[in-house]
């Protein structure tokens, strides 16, 4: 049965929650044209006339019992973050520790002159790298660790805080951390009950050998700084108490005898997303706005600026709801490091609020790593030194477009544009660097034909316009096909007359770019020979040759980008000539086999293996997952054989990312268990010899004994698989629990579940069947929704619901 009643208000987008809260017209503007946060604030910030918080009771929260050592923040910090500005909390009672750094906070430059073999350079100083922007510390001399007892920290992903606790003399000290997006700063605040106090210094430090000065007209420490590449960036901190005194003093802030105190940091560069000025905004003097900022702030009460934070941070992290079952309370009385040991021993009973709260940290990652700046790379802003793991930047063949499969999957659609807005403002770069260098006669990827247009980057990019390592040519379809499945989930017109140049663009680069060869039918029965299109010379990501003509990964990513802008050009009622073109391109692109040598789809237009049988990479699956052109709906049972075969060869115990990437082709398979196995691997603690979960729950990777590599792709992979278990949609098509698994089929709810097509999904389900569902419209009119075995079809306008029952 089914029935029809007005929907609740969709997740809000950006547009909607400045509207709810009074943001006005100028902060609405500067949402929507990507405009970098660390500008003047157009209009005062909203301020809660009610307490917003989530009650301890009920929070979402992991937790420990000892704080981060300063020596290992990656793996133990906390996080925090307002989608610019993010920091690695310590939580230590007598020396707090942040590690904080701003998202455009890079070296380097356009990297525009090419290696002697055609490649770009990659290095720390003609590509650059993101770098630290500053390290704020709070000295308490008399709350050593051993002084104290009860220590507890924790992570509360209700409310976007970090915590921590511990008591001294009878006196229970709390703080807590968070970074506000409204006021665009970090907040360190410190209090208790019982009378006690603090005592001590709070240290504002560059990390590139700047000087911090202290003013004493408005009670700031700040330094301010530039790069060879002219990047000019700054940062400020002020504090303030209702007792004791506080006075700025050397090169920070002293504090004596206070009940409370609340520490305000701000900082950020002059980056602007703009080609034209040299990705550079010459109003913005950095030092000077944050000291602005932290003054601002400091004239609100502690406890309205963190309502304001909390407000905001809710808005978005509401918007998903999830339960996977029950844990035992054995389970809930475990600290978080302990139940992920727990949960790794062979035979451990499945520990389903755990897996849930990982889920749940993704999201909060994604809300404070990707809003109104730049997209999040390798790392996002989450560093503890200035030479992160391949420059923390973004990897353009499989790791930046897995870090925002899980966006819309999980109800942060605006959390998706800091993406779209980082490639519209890179496209005049990328563009003017591609027609100038990509036929260089160096470059081994160059187009035999001599031809060139439209754009494409490197495997790797950065923030200035400049890519590094290798050419990747199927880089343009790859990014521009993730930007359109987000229009896909949004349905929003004015996103896809935004994004065209992106799909336009592509395409003139892959017209210039195939090749024609001529190749016999497989079918014995004909013999024919026909003419098709293939990819030039190439390299399947990142493995076997790298001269091979029409490899799977290139085949399936144009084939997809030519049926991207199809659909925008007709939606649009744009280029109808060119729209032609473009189909009879497609419709001529040879399309990958099965080998009758390995049983897998092939790889390169030849039926042996030429790489590594268990590469990290998916890339001959692209058609599988991400893309539809392959599924259990419409293609031959051996053409997915051939897929699970190569899936099944790839093996399943990985870097956290390619464990994430099976994990979703095992859920596209329907293979629950398979599925939840990657999952389970991803949860693993990391031991120092295996890849897995720090203790922050950081997926982490070992580089020897005493060190790793934080992979924040692997912490949105994993999260977008479990969502995809669950629900799994295509324009006109919604899936209900289509790879449940044992361990979750129990009794369970999600809401608040992005599909394809235009539309949000909440279902619950009791013994592994789906009890009922609703699908409201944000913009889609017509899909079936399948459930055990049962098809409906529904029609909604926009804004309306209907809930299904099974």
């Amino acid at each position: 049965m089914s029935s029809r009643q007005p929907a609740h208000p969709d997740f809000p987008s950006r547009r909607r929650f400045l509207e709810l809260t009074g943001a006005g017209a100028a902060g609405t503007l500067a949402a929507f044209a990507g405009l970098p946060a660390f500008t003047a604030a157009a209009a005062e910030p909203h301020r809660p006339a009610t307490d917003p918080r989530v009650d301890d009771s009920t929070a979402v929260r992991l937790w420990h019992t000892a704080p981060a050592a300063a020596g290992n923040m990656i793996q133990q910090g906390l996080p925090i973050g307002n989608g610019r500005l993010g920091a690695l909390v310590s939580g230590d009672p007598a020396d707090e520790a942040l590690f904080i750094t701003d998202a455009t906070m890079w070296t380097g430059g356009r990297n525009d002159v090419l290696s002697s073999d055609g490649q770009f350079p990659y290095d720390q100083t003609a590509f650059g790298t993101l770098t630290q922007l500053a390290h704020l510390t709070v000295e308490i001399p008399g709350h050593t660790l051993d002084s104290v007892t009860g220590y507890s920290r924790a992570l509360d992903l209700s409310n976007g805080l970090v915590t921590a606790s511990y008591t001294q003399n009878g006196v229970t000290y709390r703080r807590e951390v968070y970074a506000s997006h409204p006021d665009d700063v970090v907040v360190v605040r410190f209090s208790q009950s019982g009378g006690g106090t603090y005592t001590g210094r709070i240290t504002l430090a560059g990390t590139h050998g700047e000087n911090t000065v202290v003013n004493t007209s408005d009670a700031t420490a700040s330094f301010g700084a530039a790069f060879d590449n002219g990047l000019r960036y700054g940062a400020a901190i002020t504090a303030v108490s209702g007792t004791g005194r506080v006075e700025v003093a050397g090169s920070g802030v002293d504090f004596t005898g206070c009940g409370d105190l609340t520490v305000i940091f701000s900082g950020g560069t002059d980056y602007a997303p703009d080609f034209a000025q040299g990705y550079r905004d010459p109003s913005v003097d950095p030092q000077a706005l944050a000291r602005k900022k932290v003054r601002t702030a400091v004239r609100q009460t502690p406890d309205s600026l963190a309502a304001t934070h909390i407000a905001d941070y809710r808005n978005l992290f509401d918007a998903m709801t999830l339960s996977l079952g029950t844990s035992t309370e054995q389970q809930r009385q475990l600290d978080t490091w302990t139940r992920l040991q727990t949960r790794a021993q062979d035979g451990a009973a499945p520990d389903p609020e755990l897996e849930a709260s990982y889920l749940q940290f993704g999201r909060y990652l994604m809300i404070c790593g990707s809003r109104d700046s730049v997209p999040m790379g390798l790392q996002a802003a989450w560093i503890d030194t200035n030479t992160p793991g391949w420059m923390g930047d973004y990897h353009t063949d499989v790791n930046i477009q897995m870090n925002y499969w899980m966006a819309d999957r999980t109800g942060l659609p605006s959390c998706f544009d800091a993406l779209t807005d980082y490639c519209l403002a890179q496209l005049p770069a990328w563009t003017d660097t591609t027609v100038r260098l990509f036929n260089d006669p160096r470059n081994r990827f160059r187009n035999s034909s001599g031809k060139v247009a439209g754009w494409t980057v490197g495997i790797s990019t950065n923030i200035h316009g400049g890519s590094g390592w290798q050419w990747h040519p199927a880089g343009s379809a790859w990014l521009v096909n993730t930007i359109f499945e987000h229009y896909e989930y949004t349905q929003d017109t004015r996103l896809l007359a935004r994004i065209y140049p992106l799909l336009k663009g592509a395409c003139e680069f892959w017209e210039a770019r195939l090749v024609p060869v001529t190749v016999t039918v497989t079918d014995p029965a004909t013999g024919q020979s026909r003419e098709v299109l293939v990819n030039d010379r190439d390299w399947s990501p990142e493995h076997g040759p790298q001269d091979a003509m029409g490899i799977t990964y290139a085949q399936e990513l144009v084939w997809t980008l030519f049926t991207n802008f199809h659909t925008a050009s007709a939606k649009l009622a744009k280029d109808k000539a060119y729209r032609k073109v473009v189909d009879g391109l497609r419709d001529r692109l040879h399309l990958p086999e099965v080998s009758p040598t390995t049983g897998w789809l092939e790889e390169w237009m030849t039926p042996d293996n030429l790489g590594e049988v268990q590469h990290r990479h998916l890339s001959p699956l692209m058609g599988f997952f991400p893309g539809d052109r392959i599924s259990l709906e419409s293609s031959p049972a051996e053409l997915l054989t051939g897929v699970r075969k190569l899936l099944t060869d790839r093996g399943t115990s990985l870097y956290g990312w390619a464990n994430a990437w099976r994990a979703l082709c095992w859920a596209r398979f329907r293979e629950g268990e398979k599925a939840y196995e990657m999952i389970m691997t991803n949860l693993r603690p990391s031991t120092g010899s295996t890849g897995g979960s720090a203790l922050n729950l950081f997926d982490v990777w070992p580089l020897d004994d005493t060190s790793s590599i934080f992979q924040i792709d692997s912490n949105f992979g994993t999260p977008s698989a479990m969502v995809e278990m669950l629900v799994y949609s295509r324009p006109g098509r919604i899936e209900l629990l289509p790879a449940l698994p044992d361990a979750w089929a129990e009794d369970g709810r999600i809401t608040g579940v992005g599909a394809r097509g235009g539309f949000s999904v909440d279902v619950s389900w009791r013994d592994g069947k789906v009890r009922q569902a609703v699908i409201r419209s944000v913009g889609g009119r017509t899909t079936e929704v399948t459930a055990g075995g049962v098809t409906r079809t529904v029609r909604l306008g926009r804004g309306e619901s209907v809930t299904l029952r099974w």
